[in-house]
């Protein structure tokens, strides 16, 4: 799996609608194409991940830090991924009076059990097996 880089690339995801929202989290998706050369911002074929944790939501680097590897640590396996590029986006802080401590293992457990729930809603899920005649 790629991590974006670029201000353009985290752009091109952004200018989507979020496809998965938590109350604390966004997930937006930009499809890539099966273009022979690839697309400029998108060289390599593959998913792509990207972070936005804003300072505005989370005030000091160690949770912003914390966050973010929360956010690496529960994405799903490349393979489970689609070859697209995704944006996991902090759209709003943690409650500051539940959770004091700015790296607490209570906000990595509240904030790891919802990026959990995010990553269930944004990917496909496999079809049911239709019901049929076994022989």
């Amino acid at each position: 799996m790629q991590r974006l880089r670029s201000r353009q690339q985290f752009q091109a995801v952004l200018a989507n609608a979020p496809v998965a929202k938590t109350p604390h989290f966004a997930l937006h998706r930009l499809a890539l194409g099966n273009a022979e050369g690839g697309s400029p911002l998108f060289p390599e074929p593959g998913p792509w991940l990207g972070v936005l944790v804003p300072k505005r939501w989370a005030r000091r680097a160690v949770t912003r830090n914390a966050i973010r590897r929360q956010i690496y640590a529960t994405a799903p396996a490349a393979h489970a991924l689609p070859d697209a590029a995704h944006v996991v986006r902090l759209r709003l802080g943690f409650d500051k009076a539940r959770f004091v401590s700015a790296s607490s293992p209570a906000l990595k457990r509240a904030v790891r059990e919802e990026l959990l729930q995010l990553w269930a809603r944004a990917l496909p899920r496999p079809a049911p097996a239709a019901p049929g005649h076994v022989a």
